[in-house]
């Protein structure tokens, strides 16, 4: 790998073995100072580049003492990957079929959805670092609060807001229950991340399949694409709760 160019001062190492190339290039090697100067330099410029780029590695590196969890990320980041390239499709295919004034709000609405897309590998990035330590283990009181706090946000919703809800509910009891048996919390963290995973990218199929084949100048197929836009954006923000 290609070491990156940054400030060398940055790097005290780096300015170390730098100085200390000049010191013996000059004192014991009897090399011109007007020579080693800009040796030196290089070397220094050079070092500070490496550790630039390893430090990078370190700080991109998932470590979860759980090589299953740690692969699973992994896919996870692959996967979110993928998924931004199909929403930017879907976006351009959306701006080549809505134009009249009445589909205005589905473009708008399919855009914002394809919007949340690049939000995931920031997200999977941070779940990364949150599961990363020995503390961030969710203890089954913490799944349990959630849980009643999901349960009063559905006394009070309706429609598609309710049913993303009771989706969330279901993924909640799912992890009590893992929790339960012993296993992980950080197990079941990562499960429902790839279960969104899993399950926008279906939803985002389907969008796509009806935006292609759908009248689109008949209202009903036009509310049903802007329900289907509405689930997606849902199940993006479904790993905030």
């Amino acid at each position: 790998m290609i070491p990156k160019i940054v400030n060398p001062l940055n790097y005290p190492l780096a300015v170390f073995v730098a100085g200390v190339c000049l010191f013996f290039g000059v004192r014991f090697a009897n090399v011109s100072s007007f020579l080693m100067l800009p040796i030196s330099i290089s070397v220094g410029v050079i070092g500070s580049g490496f550790l630039a780029n390893n430090s990078l590695n370190n700080d991109n590196k998932i470590n979860l003492d759980n090589r299953a969890l740690e692969e699973e990320l992994e896919l996870a980041k692959q996967e979110s990957n993928l998924l931004i390239k199909k929403a930017e499709n879907l976006r351009l295919e959306a701006k080549n079929l809505l134009h009249d004034a009445h589909q205005m709000d589905l473009l708008t609405a399919i855009e914002y959805g394809c919007d949340r897309t690049f939000e995931l590998p920031e997200k999977i990035e941070y779940l990364s670092k949150k599961l990363s330590g020995s503390d961030s283990l969710l203890s089954e009181e913490e799944l349990e609060e959630k849980l009643k706090t999901n349960l009063k946000k559905q006394q009070s919703a309706n429609g598609l807001a309710l049913k993303q809800l009771r989706q969330i509910e279901s993924n909640l009891r799912r992890n009590i229950d893992l929790a339960k048996q012993g296993k992980s919390a950080r197990e079941a963290q990562v499960f429902a991340l790839t279960n969104i995973l899993t399950e926008s990218a279906g939803v985002l199929q389907q969008l796509q399949n009806k935006l292609r084949t759908s009248d689109l100048t008949n209202s009903q197929a036009l509310q049903d694409l802007q329900d289907l836009t509405q689930e997606l954006s849902s199940l993006l923000t479904m790993n905030n709760e």
